[in-house]
C-alpha cells in the first residue's frame, strides 16, 4: 500500500520550502523505498528551489542521504529489506557506450525511479537528482542504493554528493598521488573533501586557497600544510613560491568562477592538471590565450560527482573513516531537524557552516 510521510517540498522559485505530506508508492520493478534517516543540506537542493536547475517545480529537496532500505520491487537483487545504504544519483546501466567500454563511471543513462512520488492531492513531485531524501522515506531506483557497513548515517551520507565530488576530484579525477603537490581553490564542503582526499593518498604539499579565513582554519584541520587567502596575497604568486616556483602537480578549482579558473590554470606546473569540480552558472564564460594552453601541455579536467563508482568508492571511504584515517565527521556543522532547513539555507549562504544535517 501506498504510504504517506512529511517530506520538504519547493514549491515555487525563491518561495520558503515546505513541510508537507507526501504518498510514496510501492517499489515497482528495479525500484526501492528507503527509510530516509539522516541527510545533508547541499548548495544543489538550494539551487532547486531559487529555479537555477530546471523549472519543474514542485521539487522534493534532498539528496544526500543515507538509510534502511524498507521494500524492493520485482528484479531487484542489488539490496534487500534491512541493507544500510548511501544514496547515489549515478545508478550506472550497464549497458550505454560508457558502461561497454568499462567506464561506467561516466555512465550516460543513469537510473531513476519510473514511478512519482506525488503530494496527497496527487500533483507529481521532481526528487532533487532523482532522490528526494528530505523526506521520512523515499523511492529510488535499487541502483541508487549503495550497500555499506553500518555507520553514524549523519556522517557518511554526505559521500552521497559533496563530499565524494571532492574527494573524487581530487584522487580519481586529478590522480593525486604520493608526494604530489596539490592546492584546492575554494575550501567549502568539497573543496576541503578535495583536501582530505589528497590527504590520505599521500600528497606532501596541500594548499588551501579561499577568501574566507575561517575556511582556511577548516582547512587546516583537513590536511592543508599551507593556507593562502586571496584577498590579500596573489594566489598564483603564493601557490608557485609553495612550490618551488613551478605550481602544483593538481589543482583542484571548487568555486565555479573564470577568475578562479584562471587562477588554477596558471599556478599548476607544467604537464599538470586543472580539476573544475566547482559547478557554473551557465551564463559564465572564460578567456584563456590558446598558446598557454598549448605551451603549458597538462590536462584540463571537469570532475562530475568525483568520477566516482559508487559501488566501489563508497565502501572503501566509509571503511576509512571508521578506521580513523577520513575525518567525515568535521563535515558535520549541526544536526537539525526537517523544519530547519530554511535556517541551514541561510547558514550555507552565509559560509557558516560545512553541512547542516537533517537528522529523522
Amino acid at each position: 500500500m501506498p504510504q504517506t510521510v512529511k517530506g520538504v517540498v519547493a514549491r515555487a522559485k525563491g518561495a520558503p520550502v515546505e513541510l508537507l505530506d507526501i504518498v510514496i508508492p510501492d517499489p515497482g520493478p528495479g525500484e526501492a523505498v528507503v527509510a530516509v534517516q539522516a541527510c545533508g543540506v547541499c548548495h544543489t537542493d538550494l539551487h532547486y528551489r531559487e529555479g537555477g536547475i530546471n523549472d519543474d517545480f514542485p521539487f522534493l529537496l534532498g539528496h544526500e542521504a543515507a538509510g534502511v532500505v524498507e521494500a524492493v520491487g520485482e528484479g531487484v537483487t542489488e539490496v534487500a529489506p534491512g541493507d544500510f545504504v548511501i544514496l547515489n544519483w549515478r545508478a550506472v546501466c550497464g549497458e550505454c557506450r560508457a558502461c561497454h567500454k568499462g567506464k561506467p563511471q561516466y555512465c550516460f543513462n543513469t537510473h531513476n525511479a519510473r514511478q512519482k512520488m506525488t503530494l496527497t492531492d496527487g500533483t507529481e513531485l521532481s526528487p532533487a537528482l532523482g532522490i528526494g531524501a528530505f523526506a521520512e522515506k523515499t523511492l529510488v531506483a535499487a541502483g541508487q542504493c549503495t550497500k555499506v557497513a553500518t555507520s553514524d548515517p549523519a556522517v557518511v551520507g554526505l559521500l552521497g554528493c559533496g563530499v565524494m565530488a571532492g574527494f573524487g576530484a581530487a584522487v580519481n579525477t586529478g590522480g593525486v598521488k604520493l608526494g604530489d603537490s596539490i592546492a584546492v581553490i575554494g575550501c567549502g564542503g568539497v573543496g576541503n573533501a578535495a583536501i582530505a582526499g589528497a590527504k590520505v593518498v599521500g600528497a606532501t604539499t596541500i594548499i588551501a586557497v579561499d577568501v574566507d579565513d575561517r575556511k582556511l582554519e577548516w582547512a587546516k584541520q583537513f590536511g592543508a600544510t599551507h593556507t593562502i587567502n586571496s584577498r590579500e596575497v596573489d594566489a598564483v604568486e603564493a601557490i608557485r613560491e609553495l612550490t618551488g616556483s613551478f605550481g602544483a602537480d593538481v589543482v583542484v578549482e571548487a568555486v565555479g568562477r573564470p577568475e578562479t579558473y584562471q587562477q588554477a590554470f596558471f599556478a599548476r606546473d607544467l604537464a599538470g592538471t586543472v580539476v573544475l569540480v566547482g559547478v557554473p552558472t551557465p551564463d559564465l564564460k572564460l578567456e584563456l590565450p590558446l598558446i598557454e594552453i598549448f605551451g603549458r601541455g597538462g590536462s584540463l579536467k571537469s570532475s562530475w560527482y568525483g568520477d566516482c563508482l559508487p559501488t566501489r568508492d563508497f565502501p572503501t571511504l566509509v571503511a576509512l573513516y571508521e578506521q580513523g584515517r577520513f575525518p567525515l565527521e568535521q563535515f558535520v556543522s549541526e544536526r537539525i531537524g526537517l523544519g530547519d532547513i530554511e535556517a541551514a539555507f541561510e547558514k550555507m549562504h552565509k559560509g557558516e557552516v560545512l553541512r547542516s544535517v537533517v537528522e529523522l
